[in-house]
């Protein structure tokens, strides 16, 4: 991927933040990559070299900067080009594909061979696959030696190392150092409370926006949502525990996590980001939407409205089948009374207030009478039909090759109809041009004197907003809702 060195220089000269998680400088001098931010005297032009990624610099020879932390920018990788393969193929880097598997088989899950996909790789990020896993790793682990007390060898199996000697020589190698002296405080041990980590964004962020999503439809005993704060409780390969996260202030979010097993931490965090939609160019996204003039008064009113993910694609699929033709209300209701029949409850000693039960898992509800629920059997059917489909294809709710390709697949399981197929696709698979558009609500808030637009009009005109169609989608639900409450405050004052 070529940069423009002069508008990079630019750039770094003025510490410009919108390049924060763009681009990183590699200082030939020095040896050591920083970001545009970095508060370090400018190097002159001829010394630097300009990378599309941390795991380009790395790759290059240099090593990460101890004073602007390269791990703590925004992580914007999937957004550096044009190629939604490669924004797939991060998010399944990012959730441990190449943890326990090689770059052929994450290529197959991607539709395409392996030798295709380091070629989209070098292209887009300058760094191979396996280069951006152990970055991934690395800058993962340099975090925690900073910001928590973990001892090293938890903060090696936190980071997704396979051993602490391997941790030790990656870094030797990378920083001329053991892992330890990075730390600037003598090591203890990581309180019950578990780790907590900060997770930047790039700015504005829309968290009234999101938390009110979320808060709407948290499910009693499973999720927690207050104005200024997310908790729920997860559980990954058969073990519980619970996150919470808040507003940090300086464009980030804070996380704590409690979990048994800290080889887990990269996974939880990946989901984490995915929830909160952290990855996404919010600049970007409103100056593509913002020529179309409907959209351009939504989004000045709601500036870095993000499209709310989803912890668990099992979890999503079955919210979305009990919603069908009810109200958002009595889907939680119903979500509620499914988790407290069939959830597991968490130990007493990770359960936290208001936090008791996991979301049941495919197996027990693939086993369970449904029919006892107050639904239409037709309905309690699909849940049982759909949680059998789990059981027997665990990565049934991952990237696909594309997002037609993906509306297909989930089409095709039992209870999935365009709507929820394009809902799932939306926020569990990180599609963003995923859009449902026979939704009532899109056509409600695009209504006109002349009447709604039919999902074949808005369709029609939604090819203007691609790629980000679902971006556009939660603007114009954020709208409709919008203008639902002033028509009954306005009822109420009358």
């Amino acid at each position: 991927m070529e940069l423009d060195h002069e508008a990079c220089y630019r750039a770094i000269l003025s510490r410009d933040p919108r390049f924060d998680g763009r681009i990183f400088g590699g200082v030939k001098t020095t040896g050591i990559y920083c970001r545009p931010i970095c508060p370090a005297r400018t190097p002159k032009p001829q010394n630097i070299t300009f990378y599309p990624s941390a795991a380009a610099a790395e790759a290059a020879g240099f090593r990460a900067c101890l004073r602007c932390r390269p791990e703590t920018s925004p992580d914007l990788g999937a957004w550096k080009g044009s190629s939604s393969t490669v924004s797939r193929a991060l998010s399944l880097i990012e959730a441990g594909a190449l943890d326990g598997g090689d770059v052929e088989a994450l290529a197959a899950r991607l539709g395409l061979g392996d030798r295709q996909l380091r070629r989209l790789f070098q292209e887009h990020l300058g760094a191979t696959p396996v280069g951006v896993a152990q970055t991934r790793r690395v800058l993962l682990a340099k975090q925690l030696i900073h910001d928590t007390d973990l001892p090293m060898a938890q903060v090696a199996l936190a980071a997704g190392f396979g051993s602490v000697r391997r941790f030790n020589e990656t870094f030797q190698a990378l920083y001329r150092r053991p892992p330890a002296s990075l730390r600037r405080r003598s090591a203890g041990v990581e309180p019950a409370d578990g780790v907590t980590l900060k997770l930047r964004y790039k700015p504005p962020y829309d968290w009234d926006g999101l938390i009110a999503f979320l808060q709407l439809r948290a499910i009693p005993g499973v999720e927690r949502v207050e104005a200024d704060h997310y908790a729920r409780t997860i559980e990954l390969d058969g073990e519980m525990g619970t996150l919470a996260v808040s507003p940090a202030g300086k464009d980030q979010l804070s996380v704590q996590v409690r979990f048994p097993r800290p080889s887990a931490l990269p996974a939880i965090l990946a989901r984490v980001r995915r929830v909160f939609d952290l990855a996404a160019d919010p600049v970007a996204i409103a100056d593509h939407l913002s020529r179309d003039p409907d959209l351009a008064s939504r989004i000045a009113r709601r500036p870095g409205l993000r499209v709310p993910g989803a912890w668990d694609g099992f979890e999503l699929a079955i919210r979305a089948i009990l919603g069908q033709q009810i109200t958002v209300h009595a889907a939680v209701l119903l979500a509620g009374r499914l988790a407290a029949d069939y959830g597991e409850p968490l130990p007493p000693a990770w359960a936290r207030e208001g936090l008791t039960l996991a979301f049941p898992k495919p197996a027990r509800l693939a086993a369970a009478d449904l029919s006892r629920l107050p639904m239409p059997g037709a309905r309690s059917r699909a849940l049982g039909a759909m949680a059998a489909a789990a059981v027997a294809d665990p990565t049934l709710f991952g990237p696909r090759q594309d997002l037609d390709t993906a509306i297909k697949a989930l089409k095709a399981l039992p209870g999935i109809g365009e709507w929820t197929a394009q809902y799932i696709a939306m926020r569990q698979l990180r599609e963003p041009d995923a859009f449902p558009a026979a939704d009532i609500g899109l056509m409600r808030a695009l209504e006109t004197p002349a009447g709604r637009p039919t999902p074949a009009e808005l369709l029609a005109r939604a090819e203007a907003w691609r790629p980000w169609r679902a971006y556009a989608a939660l603007h114009l639900w954020a709208g409709d809702a919008q203008a639902i409450k002033e028509k009954a405050d306005a009822r109420k004052a009358a």
